[in-house]
C-alpha cells in the first residue's frame, strides 16, 4: 500500500469517526436522563409507600410514565450503541477493503446505512421520551395546591 493510498483511506474514515464523536455525545445525554429517570423513580417510589390513598393514583401515574420513558431511553442509547459500533465497523471495512484491494461497496454501503437507520431509530425514541417527560409534568401540574 502506498502513502498517497493510505491518506485516501484515512480521509475516508474522517466521516465515521466524526459521527462516533457526535453520537458518543448524544449517548452521554441519554445516560444522564436515564440516571435522572431512575433517581426520580426511586423517589417516587419512597413517596408511594407513605402516600395518602389520595395521593397513590397519582404517584403511581407518575411512576407508570417514568418506567415507559425508562424503557424508551434504554431503547435509545442501545441504537445509539449499535449506530456507534457499525460506524467503527465501517472504518475497518474500509481499511481492509483498500489493504486486501477488493471491491466490497456492498458491504460499505450496507453498514453506513444500518449505522443511520439505528441512529434514525435512537433519536425517535429520545423524542418519544421527552413527550412522555412532558406527560408528567401535566400530572404534576394537574396536582391540587397542597397549601389550600
Amino acid at each position: 500500500m502506498r502513502f498517497n493510498e493510505l491518506m485516501s483511506i484515512l480521509q475516508a474514515s474522517v466521516s465515521p469517526v466524526i459521527l462516533i464523536s457526535g453520537v458518543g455525545l448524544l449517548i452521554l445525554s441519554m445516560t444522564n436522563r436515564f440516571g435522572r429517570v431512575l433517581d426520580r423513580s426511586r423517589q417516587l417510589g419512597d413517596a408511594l409507600r407513605s402516600a395518602a390513598d389520595t395521593e397513590r393514583d397519582r404517584l403511581q401515574g407518575q411512576l407508570q410514565i417514568l418506567f415507559r420513558r425508562g424503557r424508551l431511553l434504554r431503547l435509545a442509547i442501545t441504537f445509539a450503541t449499535v449506530s456507534v459500533l457499525l460506524a467503527a465497523l465501517l472504518v475497518i471495512a474500509s481499511f481492509l477493503i483498500a489493504f486486501l484491494h477488493v471491491e466490497f461497496v456492498l458491504v460499505s454501503a450496507s453498514l453506513f446505512i444500518t449505522c443511520m437507520v439505528s441512529l434514525i431509530l435512537s433519536l425517535l425514541a429520545f423524542l418519544l421520551d421527552i413527550n412522555l417527560s412532558l406527560s408528567a409534568l401535566k400530572l404534576e401540574l394537574e396536582r391540587p395546591n397542597d397549601r389550600d
